[in-house]
């Protein structure tokens, strides 16, 4: 792998980490949209007992190439560098200025949607299906209201794999689901604890929970592309929902610093808004922002393809 490669591949890492960091819009849209996601799932599957004997054997070059470690590690880092670097500068935009960044994102959603279809070779009533099923689950997903759970380590190890899986999921956040499921609060407290014992029992969720989810995503990938594909779209058009710039707040929670967060929010017009919350809807500025997100998912689905016939060129 060449460096100019490698530093593409660390650059869309970058991109997936950052909209990790943000509730309610997921990596594996970022993936999705710029040509990696199949070969991140195919990657993540390839992390099997092979791979493990080849590691505990000590066979590091065949472990490496048989798990794709190159295109894993570029990857990868660009999500830890986007995730410890932007994670604070998100956390205030969206404290500060809410309706400006939803506002990008739900342009930016709307972009990947629409090139995700071009993805679905044919559309027949199975994709119609697919896509109408994965809108409602998204949509079901952005509305419902977060339950009392127990704090026991199979139910965080199950937290762990359901919300990971999530996060591979175009459209699903799965930090909105660790709020779903109640442990949202918990696992955020564990972090800033450093809570060894709760962290563990929810990386090995994590890790079983991706491992065999991958599985099951690259098998129906390849045998159920077209119905797959239509369906990851439907669960994109379903979260925006969750990304709608105007809302207001129904119910709170108190996070791990103490601090009142919104936790159940119903979406309203932008003049509902100015009358609730006696605030500017910016709407010029969210109109703005939203055209910004949609053209720029454009610009960088232009630029990979510039890449990618690059590359070809060479050889």
């Amino acid at each position: 792998m060449k460096f100019h490669q490698y530093l593409l591949l660390t650059l869309k890492g970058c991109a997936m980490g950052m909209a990790d960091v943000v509730p309610g819009v997921s990596g594996g849209t970022i993936a999705f949209i710029s040509g990696i996601y199949e070969e991140l799932i195919d990657s993540i599957k390839s992390v099997n007992l092979q791979a493990l004997k080849l590691l505990f054997s000590f066979r590091l070059a065949e472990f490496w190439r048989h798990i794709n470690g190159r295109f894993l590690c570029a990857v990868l880092l660009g999500i830890a560098i986007s995730i410890f670097s932007l994670a604070r500068l998100m956390t205030y935009l969206l404290t500060h200025h809410p309706i400006a960044i939803w506002s990008f994102f739900f342009g930016l959603i709307v972009a990947s949607a629409l090139l995700v279809a071009r993805q679905v070779g044919k559309w027949d009533v199975r994709s119609l299906l697919s896509f109408v099923v994965g809108v409602a689950v998204a949509w079901w997903i952005t509305v419902a209201s977060p339950t009392e759970t127990p704090d026991t380590w199979w139910f965080v190890m199950l937290s762990g794999a359901i919300a990971i899986c999530a996060m591979i999921l175009p459209g699903i956040s799965g930090a909105f689901i660790l709020l779903l499921l109640g442990k949202y609060q918990y696992i955020m407290q564990a972090v800033g604890d450093f809570n060894i014992p709760v962290m563990a029992i929810f990386v090995i969720g994590a890790a079983v929970g991706i491992i065999s989810f991958s599985h099951l995503l690259s098998w129906l990938l390849k045998h159920w592309h077209d119905v797959t594909v239509a369906m990851l779209m439907g669960f994109m058009f379903g979260s925006l929902n969750k990304v709608w710039p105007w809302k207001e707040v129904t119910e709170t929670y108190l996070d791990s610093h103490g601090k009142l967060q919104p936790l159940v929010e119903h979406n309203v017009m932008p003049g509902r808004f100015e009358a609730l919350t006696h605030q500017d809807a910016q709407l010029v500025e969210a109109v703005v922002l939203c055209i910004v997100g949609f053209l720029l998912i454009y610009a960088i689905e232009l630029a990979g393809s510039w890449v990618m016939k690059r590359q070809a060129k060479e050889e």
